[in-house]
Formats: C-alpha cells, structure tokens, sequence
C-alpha cells in the first residue's frame, strides 16, 4: 500500500480518487478545498455534491456518479465514509474502482476498524491517500507550525517555534491561526520575543498569570489577577489547569537539578525559555512544599469541575493553600 501523501504534495493533474485518511478535522476540510480549488481552476462549472456516509444510497450514487449527459466535471464529497452501509457500498465500490470520466470522487474515512471494506475499496483502485491523523506528537506539531509560517509567507527560529506550540497548545486550527496572525503582525520574521509577548498577553485572559503570580508567592497579585480572570469569563477549569501546569513544571525543573536551561530543556521536552522561567520561579520552594502544593492542585481540579459548591472560592482557596505552601519552604 503507498504511503499517505501530504496536502503540498498533491499531484498534478489530480487522481479521479482521493482518500482523506484520520480524525484532524482541520486537515480534512483543508483537503477538501485544496481539490475542489484545483478542480475548479480548470472546470469553473464544476458540479459539486457532498455527502455523509450515512446518508447516501444507491440509487443516488448511480445519479450523482454515473455518465454525465452535458460531460461536466463533478465533484462528489463524502465525509464519515466509514459510516457509508452495506447496500451503498455494494453501488459505491465498483465507482472507487473504476471512476466514470470527469468525475472525482474524495472519500474521507476516519482510518479505524469501522467500515474498513469502504477504504480498501478506494485502495483497490489505487486511490490518493492523504493523511489527515491528529498530530499526537510535539514534533510533529513543530513541523506543523513551521509550515504554516512557512504557507504565510513568514520565517521562525526554533526557540520561537517550541515557545509558540507551548503558548498555544495542540488545537490545530488555533495553532494554524496564530501562526498566520503573528507572521503578520512582525512582518514575516517571528521572533521569540514576539511570541513571548503573545504569550503574555494571552496569558492575562488563560489563567497563566494567576499561576505566574502565585508560584512565585505574590498573593494579593494572585487573587487580583484571578478576580480579573472569571470578571472576563475566563473557565474556572481553565485557571485550575494553569495552576496545575505552574507547579508541575517547577517541580520538573527542581528535581531535573541546576544546570543550562537549554540542556535541560532537551531532557525534559519543554522550550529553554520556559524552563529558565521556571528555574526562577522555583526559587524559595523546597521539596516539601512543592509535594503539598502538588496535593492542592490535584484537589482542585475536582473541586473546579462540581466537587465543590463555589469554585471561585476553590481557586482563591488554592492560591493561599500554594502561597502557604512555598512560605513554608
């Protein structure tokens, strides 16, 4: 079987199959233009139809895949084909195998067990596979971001690139659009300090500058800060996770032990500039402190999520519970 190809490397002219292969919703949607785009470009009347597997039946498929009376290229989506039943495939199967002229047929499958006959089907006639599988990996969503700098006409060294996916997280649509938004704002050169400021402004409505202030033992900032947080709508979840993630990373750091931010940062899978922040912030904790402030952020992730009858007052409980906990070091 060949290996799935990616989006830049479709070819030209495109293959009457194409198989969008794996559950990133962006990557599916992104493939489905990307063909239709290229249809169009070459057929401006192009007859296009989409479909989800569950809703097609046979005798539809013979009308909307069988000889076109005009000859006009058509273009039939279907999405969720390994919902696509018994009695459609045995009408769709023959036409994976053997499209009709001037018709393209992009089935997405979601690559599981399920309906698995619907994608050897378009296998069997030698299909375009593109993979569209989540990006489980931080490599890989390096490689992402990288590329659509790359797509916005941007450059990005690697510590702005590791800082931008830590900022941001694994959603790709969020990744791909703070991408292209900071490749405009700088011109095209995204710098770390660029991304660092996105970071921080981000952070004043994410929750991380309650973690911020409160790892570092500044209560009242922690409190006002959380005040202005839940006043803007930030989820009470959302603060909880922050601080979670605040003390976690110093208690890497600590135990990883003194050392360069960026040898340390190959060690531990994080971006240098965030383990020489947390190398700062850790200062003032001892090992005992660190464990009770691990218990109360444990405690308030329940808490936050209907264990306790007022979560603001979980979290302003929690903050005093971790400054406490870091004075007591």
């Amino acid at each position: 079987m060949p290996r799935p190809v990616t989006l830049d490397q479709l070819p030209e002219p495109l293959p009457p199959v194409i198989a969008l292969v794996g559950d990133e919703e962006l990557l599916v949607t992104r493939g489905i233009s990307a063909v239709a785009a290229r249809l169009r470009a070459t057929s401006p009347d192009l007859e296009e139809s989409e479909r989800a597997g569950s809703e097609i039946e046979g005798p539809e498929l013979h009308e909307m895949l069988g000889p076109s009376l005009f000859g006009d290229a058509r273009l039939l989506v279907i999405r969720a084909g390994q919902d696509v039943r018994t009695a459609a495939l045995a009408v769709l199967g023959p036409y994976l195998q053997s499209p009709v002229e001037g018709t393209t047929i992009v089935l997405h499958h979601l690559g599981g067990a399920k309906g698995k006959a619907v994608l050897e089907a378009a296998r069997k006639g030698k299909a375009l596979e593109i993979g569209c599988a989540k990006l489980t990996r931080p490599d890989e969503r390096l490689d992402f971001v990288a590329n659509e700098v790359r797509r916005a006409g941007g450059r990005i060294g690697t510590d702005a690139l590791n800082a931008l996916v830590d900022a941001v997280g694994s959603d790709l649509r969020e990744l791909a659009a703070t991408a292209a938004q900071l490749v405009s704002d700088s011109g095209g050169e995204v710098t770390l300090e660029i991304v660092r400021d996105f970071h921080k402004g981000r952070a004043e409505v994410s929750g991380f500058a309650v973690s911020d202030l409160t790892v570092v033992g500044n209560e009242a900032g922690a409190l006002e800060a959380l005040r202005f947080a839940v006043d803007v709508g930030v989820p009470h979840v959302v603060i909880a996770d922050a601080l979670a993630d605040g003390i976690r990373t110093i208690a890497r750091v600590a135990s990883a032990g003194r050392g360069d931010a960026y040898a340390l940062a190959s060690t531990l899978g994080m971006p240098p500039w965030k383990v020489k922040r947390a190398q700062g912030q850790s200062r003032g904790w001892s090992e005992p402190g660190v464990r009770q402030a691990l218990g109360v952020v444990a405690g308030l992730n329940a808490d936050v999520k209907g264990a306790a009858a007022d979560p603001n007052y979980a979290l302003e409980r929690a903050i005093r519970a971790i400054v406490t906990a870091r004075r007591a070091s």
